[in-house]
């Protein structure tokens, strides 16, 4: 997958302009707070009752997508950091490691979002 850059996707937009494409989201690099490459937002997941982005879907591990993790990581928990052109977590490899992991009904299930965001220590969003 190509990684836009934030630079290059906000060329056309108004100077001061503070919004930016969900497809300029998607494909942007992950790095820690070490500076090591996490990997890449693979999707970002909007509470259709807010419209509020809460979750960054973060691709981790694997090699060219095949054996790689998926990690819904609360919004908040990413900053966009210009100088690297991606997002930066407070978060490291080995935390990611040990994360809670999906299952195909995480986005509906409550408890599984309530343990996410009690390890990620991010308030959940729907409070």
């Amino acid at each position: 997958m190509q990684t836009q850059s934030f630079a290059n996707a906000t060329s056309t937009m108004p100077t001061g302009s503070s919004l930016i494409s969900g497809k300029t989201v998607q494909g942007t690099r992950v790095y820690s707070p070490a500076g090591d490459e996490l990997g890449h937002i693979d999707d970002v997941m909007v509470d259709t009752s807010s419209g509020k982005i809460v979750y960054g879907v973060l691709e981790f591990g694997g090699f060219l997508g095949i054996g790689s993790d998926h990690h819904a990581i609360p919004f908040g928990k990413l900053k966009y950091d210009t100088a690297r052109e991606g997002y930066v977590t407070d978060l490291t490899k080995e935390q990611l490691e040990q994360a809670p992991k999906q299952d195909e009904t995480w986005r509906d299930n409550r408890e599984w979002q309530k343990r996410s965001h009690e390890y990620y220590g991010v308030a959940p969003y729907w409070l």
